[in-house]
């Protein structure tokens, strides 16, 4: 037979409605909501929605969106805490066929108007909470997105009920025109874009992530796969639902119809009394999390009776925080991911003989970064200018790459980015780690200076650009300094111009003035900064004298 010849397994065999449907999360909450109507789906406060409930306030929120003109290509920015209204555009948004574009609530005003304008939002819906940076970044942004405005009851400060509403029409007022029963349609094609996600990367300017309705699906069975979740689990959300689309929990709790419970803020007592009145299950967070909860006063902690998962990503556990929590109950599962990789790429899957190693083996184990998620394809530690594999000898350094199922359609906007992120057929982390014997992988440094405070993606260049405006600035670098509280804080290492003069206090008040609070560095030096032969400030340098203070 000839060799371009179709297999007879080929011929006649096409795709078609019967054999052939698009992945889309969106099928997750129809089945739940059809299995499990009357099942507790989301809490929040005293509220409780059922599947039913929570179903029906999804399709009114598309079917809203529809009737304001949003549809295919449109995009729907969300400035809110972790509450239903988020939850609820995960939902909402793609069954109206457009991209949901949930914000970092924590960034500064200058960035979200570049957020807005860079994803061409349609509609901003914000919680009033965060008015003051919603305002100022409307007034900044070139377009003018309809605003919809959050009054939540459960705001604690800034805004909340009486904060200032920018918008025509409250969320609930918003719902209540929606249609309960809106008939949604799967996208055309599960590469459809179904989010997108901003990131600062190693630069000043943010790079539009852009996820597809299949790899939000897979990445969610990741999730319920690798945490063991099903329709017993009650997941709190300790972690931002901005953040990767919550490393898509939101659609991996309700693939197995377990239920929400909504936190606003991440506060050791609220999450304590949650975890024992709503029989919390599982629950995921920055390494800052889980030392919040270890060091929190003893008078919050109380005694729930039954182990709670907690995923965790970034810098490994301390041997410490790991036998600290699991004395209180809780059981760490360390994954690591990207945004461009829909959040957990890979885990540190574990082996039970591991459990009868003492602390410190176990603790050695748990830190690294693992292997490839069950829903990914393929990682490798390689050489980053040949691709070729390491030797997996847990010693030789190289850059772990990824590809597969879960991988991000590309950086919106930028193809020049996004060709140099998937060269040679794989997503280049720049994370250098290497590959041990076993086959897990484990993170030693970053190759691009990036620095991760509570969860948070610092741009050092950023944060030197801005100190660079000081006037009394000659020259400055920014590296992490290691924290306890935070894992990694900004450093900032700063030469003064001769005849010049500024203290600590000045310089930290010149970034307050100019950075989201999160980005200023919490320590300046004084002082020449190392450089090489050819002028170039030595980072690695800085980095051990960050660490010996």
């Amino acid at each position: 037979m000839d060799a371009a010849d179709p297999s007879i397994f080929e011929r006649d065999l096409g795709r078609t409605p019967a054999n052939f449907r698009p992945l889309t999360p969106l099928d997750f909450i129809a089945r739940s909501a059809a299995v499990y109507p009357d099942k507790t789906a989301v809490v929040h406060g005293a509220k409780r929605y059922s599947y039913r409930d929570f179903h029906a306030r999804c399709r009114r929120l598309a079917s809203a969106l529809k009737a304001r003109g949003v549809g295919e290509g449109s995009t729907v920015a969300v400035m809110a805490a972790n509450s239903p209204a988020l939850l609820e555009a995960h939902f909402g948004v793609p069954m109206a066929g457009a991209v949901l574009n949930a914000i970092n609530v924590r960034l500064d005003a200058k960035t979200v108007a570049f957020i807005l304008d860079h994803g061409e939002a349609d509609v901003l819906i914000a919680d009033t909470e965060f008015a003051p940076v919603a305002k100022e970044a409307l007034a900044l942004s070139s377009g003018k997105p309809f605003v919809v405005d959050v009054d939540d009851p459960l705001a604690t400060k800034g805004g909340g009920p009486g904060g200032e509403r920018l918008g025509a029409v409250e969320y609930e007022d918003f719902l209540a025109g929606g249609d309960p029963a809106f008939d949604w349609h799967l996208p055309a094609d599960e590469w459809r874009a179904i989010a997108l996600n901003y990131t600062s990367g190693t630069t000043g300017n943010p790079k539009g992530v852009v996820y597809h309705h299949r790899g939000a699906y897979l990445n969610a069975l990741g999730n319920a796969m690798t945490l063991g979740l099903d329709r017993t689990s009650v997941y709190l959300w300790t972690l931002p639902m901005f953040h990767c689309n919550g490393w898509t929990y939101p659609w991996a709790v309700t693939a197995v119809a377990g239920t929400h419970v909504c936190l606003r803020k991440v506060d050791p007592a609220p999450i304590f009394k949650l975890i024992k009145e709503e029989s919390v299950t599982h629950m995921c967070g920055a390494p800052i999390v889980l030392n919040l909860l270890l060091h929190a006063p003893d008078d919050v902690k109380m005694k729930f009776g039954r182990t709670v998962t907690v995923a965790t990503g970034g810098a490994a556990p301390p041997s410490a925080v790991i036998a600290g929590l699991e004395a209180m109950g809780f059981s760490i599962v360390h994954l690591y991911g990207l945004t461009e990789s829909f959040g957990p790429s890979t885990v540190c899957a574990w082996h039970d003989e591991w459990s009868s190693l003492d602390l410190k083996d176990r603790a050695a184990k748990n830190a690294r970064q693992g292997v490839v998620y069950p829903t990914l394809g393929d990682l490798k530690i390689a050489d980053a200018a040949t691709g070729v594999p390491v030797p997996a000898d847990g010693q030789s350094l190289g850059e772990l790459m990824l590809r597969g199922h879960t991988i991000m359609k590309g950086y919106l906007k930028n193809p020049a980015a996004t060709e140099a992120a998937f060269r040679d057929g794989w997503f280049h982390t720049g994370d250098l780690g290497v590959m041990h014997p076993d086959g897990y992988v484990e993170i030693k440094d970053r190759s691009k200076d990036v620095i991760i405070s509570g969860g948070e993606n610092i741009s050092s260049l950023e944060v030197e650009e801005v100190l660079y405006r000081h006037p009394a600035v000659m020259e400055a670098a920014v590296v992490a300094r290691p924290d306890d509280k935070w894992g990694e804080t900004p450093c900032a290492f700063v030469a003064l111009k001769p005849n010049s003069n500024a203290t600590e206090a000045d310089i930290i008040a010149f970034c307050r003035a100019n950075l989201a609070r999160f980005k200023v560095p919490r320590t300046v030096v004084f002082g020449p900064l190392p450089k090489t032969s050819t002028g170039k400030i030595q980072k690695f340098v800085l980095r051990d004298k960050a660490k010996a203070l």
